[in-house]
């Protein structure tokens, strides 16, 4: 069965590799289908859109949203994005400003508590001149030999609760659920370990969640336990939510992580297209589909 994947970065925001670059790499190993899903950025649709199309690759057009959400992380996908429409833009538009005043409070902690006397155009350099996330903070702490690696960086220094960690401005969910479903897409809950939500707990806040938007949960994830993911599949098929699956591809960023499997280097089958709503139409330029 062809192999997909549905939740992918590039260098859009936090990935290594270029939108461009992205499509190629799935296409060279065979995926048959790839979702883009940058942070709070959709920067990089446009040219993936159109590799996808010269390599006949189906492209699912994505988006990654931080959810205000304490004391884990909740993060929403946006897949099968169609027709963004003006307050989507609006929205994205001040998210990369509050990430802007974010980035440069990570800049001044690391000056104040190490000396270095970086500038925050150092950073936005690593970046590509795209949207700065926390993996740049940490290469630039391996150039400096702060830390050996981007998990030692995150671990010592820029995760939750960490010196370096500062917090940002995060949308609500119904709203990052109604900008998706606004753009044609579907709301999926990324990650779900990730929320920190104890298992006794988490049926009740799912069916919640899909009453206030959710379409579904993306079970299938690398930096969760096989028996976890099974735990996810199942309770969100029960509550009738689209189940997904992803890398959280992020190119020599994470390690790891490889595109088009989850966890357990399981490989993920297009049998979960079934969630995605088709492209009607083009993104952008192109037929993406």
């Amino acid at each position: 069965m062809p192999m997909i994947d549905l939740h992918t970065h590039s260098t859009a925001s936090d990935g290594s590799l270029s939108p461009s670059q992205l499509v190629i790499e799935a296409h060279t190993i065979g995926l048959s289908a790839i979702a883009l899903t940058d942070h709070d950025t959709i920067d990089g649709l446009d040219e993936a859109c159109s590799e996808a199309e010269r390599l006949s690759i189906r492209f699912i057009p994505g988006i990654e949203f931080a959810v205000q959400w304490d004391p884990g992380e909740f993060h929403l996908l946006g897949l099968g994005l169609q027709t963004p429409d003006a307050s989507f833009f609006a929205s994205i538009a001040e998210l990369a400003h509050t990430r802007e005043k974010r980035n440069r409070e990570i800049v001044r902690r690391i000056n104040e508590k190490l000396n270095l006397y970086i500038d925050y155009e150092d950073v936005v350099h690593l970046s590509g001149g795209y949207s700065v996330g926390r993996p740049h903070f940490a290469q630039l702490l391996i150039q400096h030999k702060v830390v050996k690696d981007v998990e030692q960086a995150f671990n010592r220094y820029l995760g939750k609760g960490r010196p370096f960690y500062a917090p940002k401005e995060n949308l609500a969910f119904q709203d990052a659920a109604r900008l998706i479903k606004a753009a044609g897409g579907i709301a999926v809950l990324a990650h779900p370990m990730s929320l920190y939500v104890a298992w006794g707990r988490l049926p009740w806040l799912l069916a919640s969640l899909k009453e206030q938007g959710l379409d579904g949960i993306e079970a299938w994830h690398p930096m969760a336990k096989l028996g976890d993911c099974k735990r996810l599949d199942a309770l969100g098929r029960k509550l009738g939510l689209f189940i997904t699956a992803g890398s959280d591809f992020h190119g020599e960023f994470h390690h790891g992580r490889k595109l088009g499997r989850t966890t357990g280097g399981r490989k993920i089958e297009d049998d979960l297209l079934e969630a995605i709503p088709p492209l009607s139409g083009a993104w952008n330029r192109g037929d993406c589909v």
